[in-house]
């Protein structure tokens, strides 16, 4: 019971780090349109203000730049705060895209840091990454290959986790390549037919509590890992996995589209659906998908590969216009055209097979009624590579940036909204 415990104290954790975090120095960046919004070419004004203590920090040293996000500054400089505030002109940007003001003050040896960053135009953004002209071929002959090959799910009650409303399973099936994928299955227990809504990871190894709390309110839930081990071996492993055979697996055969690593990545999550829609207890016509950063990017990828969902919910999708550096701007996580990465990865057959695995070339396939959020800081996944992404979606979308200031994290009230919207659509609109 103490290593249960231990184990989900870790998952949650994993969840409490991602918040922002209160700082003695705080670092305030106010652009000067409310909307954070600008025309191409219009000036933008960035107004920096430094608290300590919750008052103006008079005499503070700090360095700053300004210019594309994820690229090299076009203005930089170090300067003293005599009043504690610091008016800054931006400048413009002259294509569509986001202009970032980062600043950064010292005291005591350690930095603190504030950052905004200014829209322009976003929802013209066009992507860079290549689309095949073999796409669909490429994923529909994959898909067969998977319905080749039987579901062999092996479901294993976990006692421990089980709740007087709902059963929880830990659930292995049948992939591609002899692999497995694994997940926790949670199922209502009263009898009936439910709804179902399927989870995807973000990046890294880690073990999974399963979606209890909304098995609770009546929903199949399956929250699945992708790396092809259990999901409920001890914190270490995952750390081990971590940092040996599965560290760097984003770029893994990425010289190969038919080795790259995600093709089973992408493939165990169609076979999830598989799964979850054979269920006696599954109301044949209700499921969702819904994740944030890799798991937002498998969100728009599943969504796109799979008719069956009908509903999506994505957090600041990854793996989007990774290409971006290429054509001098920020491409997406997990940055392979780019610092250590770019001399490994600029080679024509790495190049190629993104435009097979890259989330824009998916999101041209959703049809579905998605809810899309993201804030305008995120450092990990670029707005600029997020909303090429979303821009080309062609079915009912909705995006909700009204938490610009996040970067890559949630605020409460974030998760709240998309939460309701997606249950509501399962429930019918209730």
């Amino acid at each position: 019971m103490k290593r249960l415990i231990l184990l989900l104290f870790l998952i949650r954790l994993a969840d409490v780090v991602a918040q922002p975090s209160e700082k003695f120095v705080k670092v305030i960046i106010t652009p000067d349109h409310e909307d954070w919004l600008y025309k191409v070419g219009e000036p933008v004004k960035f107004n920096v203000t430094v608290y300590r203590n919750n008052v103006l920090f008079k005499g503070a040293k700090m360095r700053y730049e300004i210019g594309p996000e994820k690229m090299e500054p076009t203005k930089k400089e170090t300067v003293t705060l005599a009043n504690g505030t610091l008016a800054l002109d931006g400048g413009t940007m002259k294509t569509a895209g986001f202009l970032r003001c980062i600043a950064i003050v010292e005291l005591d040896g350690k930095d603190y840091k504030g950052l905004t960053t200014a829209g322009f135009e976003p929802l013209t953004i066009k992507p860079t990454v290549a689309n095949p002209a073999d796409f669909k071929a490429f994923w529909d002959n994959a898909k067969a290959d998977l319905a080749k090959i039987p579901i062999d799910a092996r479901m294993t009650l976990l006692p421990e986790r089980c709740t007087e409303l709902t059963n929880v399973y830990h659930l292995s099936l049948q992939n591609i390549n002899s692999s497995r994928f694994y997940g926790i299955l949670c199922v209502p227990k009263k009898e009936g037919k439910y709804p179902a809504i399927l989870r995807v990871p973000g990046a890294g190894v880690r073990p999974y509590a399963g979606m209890i709390a909304e098995a609770e309110k009546g929903f199949i839930t399956l929250e699945v890992g992708i790396h092809g081990v259990p999901v409920t071996m001890d914190p270490g492993v995952y750390v081990d996995l971590a940092r040996g055979p599965l560290n760097g697996y984003q770029a893994a055969n990425l010289d190969d589209r038919d080795r790259y690593y995600y093709k089973r990545v992408y493939l165990g999550c169609v076979r999830a659906v598989d799964f979850l829609v054979s269920m006696s207890q599954y109301d044949g016509q209700n499921i969702a998908v819904t994740g944030g950063s890799q798991g937002g990017a498998l969100s728009i990828v599943t969504a796109g590969l799979d008719t069956r969902i009908k509903w999506l919910g994505a957090y600041y999708p990854a793996i989007a216009d990774v290409t971006g550096y290429l054509n001098g701007r920020a491409g997406g996580w997990p940055h392979l055209f780019t610092g250590d990465n770019l001399a490994y990865n600029n080679k024509p057959d790495r190049i190629k097979t993104t435009g097979y695995y890259d989330v824009v070339n998916f999101a041209r396939m959703v049809n579905v009624p998605g809810y899309y959020s993201w804030g305008f800081n995120d450092e990990t996944c670029p707005p600029t590579s997020m909303y090429a992404a979303y821009n080309v979606i062609p079915g009912q979308k909705m995006l909700d940036t009204s938490f610009k200031d996040t970067g890559h994290w949630t605020y409460p009230e974030q998760t709240e909204k998309m939460t309701t919207w997606l249950l509501g659509q399962l429930k019918g609109g209730k």
